[in-house]
């Protein structure tokens, strides 16, 4: 078992609309499980289709990495993400924190990403956004 693949997970993800089917297969395995609060996805192609298709309209994505801990062949590693995205906060950056939980031996074979769905997709959508800020408020 090798950190490398996280090293190279975390180097493609700098950039992250514009990792190439290539790097993906450089780091994920055939067999990947990919879980994020809105989708389970089993295998690379699908994998790779999904990526292809959530950054196809992102102006830029890129993730700062502020700690991790692996051991054994898992991990967790921490990041916030700046996205761009021209029908989100006006085409202005949005900054989201979340975490990667990732299991790993070559590549990596199962990640499972936790961030704020609402602080980095709802709050940023024109009525739903003042709806969920209106509740968000009313709760703290």
């Amino acid at each position: 078992m090798t950190v490398q693949v996280v090293e190279n997970m975390k180097a493609a993800f700098q950039d992250a609309n514009s990792i190439s089917p290539a790097e993906l297969a450089a780091i994920y395995d055939d067999e990947v499980v990919f879980v994020d609060p809105v989708h389970k996805l089993e295998g690379l192609g699908t994998l790779s289709g999904y990526f292809s298709k959530i950054y196809k309209n992102v102006t830029s994505c890129r993730f700062q990495y502020t700690d991790e801990m692996l051991l054994d062949g898992r991990g967790s590693v921490r990041w916030l993400m700046h996205l761009k995205h021209p029908r989100l906060n006006g085409g202005e950056e949005i900054e989201v924190k979340g975490a990667t939980f990732i299991e790993y031996g070559e590549r990596i074979t199962y990640q499972e990403d936790y961030y704020d769905l609402g602080a980095m997709l709802y709050e940023h959508i024109a009525v739903l956004g003042a709806t969920v800020r209106y509740v968000k408020n009313r709760l703290s």
